[in-house]
């Protein structure tokens, strides 16, 4: 089966160059820098999603919602990125390798990747965003609002290496 995306708009930010990659950094303090960074720079970004006019309606509604989610398509990810299987989470060697379906590397299969970023005003087409880790001029998607009934669970459960990685990251810069 053959699937066709069709993106409905694109991203404009600062963004223009990949700040690490699958096969990064063997130093893992110098590692943990660079994620430290990328999580800050990108956590400060501002971007504008421009949607094509013609679904331009479609967004009508979206800016009573404080947060959305967005799906793009990282249009500068190598071929060989999408043939890995397994990776090292954020690239730490320490972390066993896990498969890609069990972490949120970019690279994948079918590279679809999703931010919840806050969503700052809408004007006409354009949605203003902050947070969307998304290079400049990635190809948008889709769009959903979040909402607190669908995208919370206290149930969650998540495996020891996200709470260490999470731990590290959240420590003093």
């Amino acid at each position: 089966m053959n699937i066709t995306l069709t993106p409905v708009g694109h991203v404009e930010n600062t963004i223009t160059k990949k700040t690490f990659t699958p096969h990064g950094n063997d130093d893992p303090e110098e590692r943990l820098k660079q994620i430290k960074k990328y999580r800050k720079e990108t956590r400060d970004t501002f971007s504008t999603l421009v949607i094509l006019p013609r679904y331009a309606e479609l967004l009508d509604g979206i800016e009573k919602f404080s947060h959305i989610v967005v799906v793009y398509w990282p249009h500068r990810l190598p071929p060989e990125d999408r043939q890995l299987q397994k990776v090292h989470p954020m690239g730490r060697k320490e972390i066993p390798l896990q498969g890609i379906f069990a972490t949120r590397s970019p690279a994948r299969p079918n590279p679809l990747l999703i931010s919840t970023v806050r969503l700052l005003n809408r004007k006409d087409n354009t949605l203003q965003v902050q947070g969307l880790e998304a290079l400049h001029e990635s190809p948008i998607l889709d769009i959903k609002p979040m909402t607190r009934d669908v995208d919370k669970d206290d149930s969650l459960r998540f495996p020891q290496w996200i709470h260490d990685i999470n731990q590290d990251l959240d420590c003093g810069d």
